[in-house]
């Protein structure tokens, strides 16, 4: 089963490059802060009825790495996103934690994570739990790039796709 289709549809795909590099996206990126943004990854996201698996908590700063931290990611519901069907979950103030990892190419060839802290990323932050994001079709949500962020399986009968966008400054 194919769970992402990527990491480049906005420059190999038409269709793809249209919708990513659309001037809106652009002027809600200089409304975020990001001066100079450029359009670094895509992925089309695709969790089938009962097989969509889980995504663990991450953040995609650490595997879109820049000092300091720019990553942003536009995260678009091709469909509903519910609890039932994985919708993303995030951790409310969880862009202050420490970061976790880096990925990284290896000097030898291939990749690697540097560990700073092996820890999984905490379920609640000063007393607050992780929220749900559910999202209906169109939706757009915007991911801090050192915000942990995951989904759950999708256990529903319903598809719950998504297209996101990785930006950096």
């Amino acid at each position: 089963t194919v769970n992402k289709i990527g990491h480049a549809l906005h420059d190999l795909d038409p269709v793809f490059d249209a919708f990513s590099r659309q001037p809106g996206l652009g002027e809600i990126a200089k409304d975020i802060g990001l001066d100079d943004a450029l359009l670094l990854q895509s992925m089309y996201i695709v969790k089938a009825p009962h097989v969509g698996g889980e995504v663990t908590s991450h953040t995609d700063h650490t595997f879109l790495w820049t000092e300091p931290a720019s990553a942003v990611g536009f995260w678009f519901a091709i469909e509903d996103a519910t609890l039932e069907n994985g919708c993303m979950w995030a951790l409310p103030g969880g862009h202050r934690l420490p970061v976790r990892k880096r990925f990284r190419r290896a000097e030898s060839g291939g990749t690697v994570f540097d560990t700073f802290d092996d820890e999984p990323y905490p379920s609640s932050l000063d007393g607050r739990d992780e929220v749900p994001l559910p999202a209906p079709k169109g939706t757009l949500i915007l991911l801090h790039g050192l915000l942990p962020h995951r989904s759950n399986p999708n256990t529903s009968d319903r598809p719950r796709d998504a297209y996101t966008v990785h930006v950096i400054d």
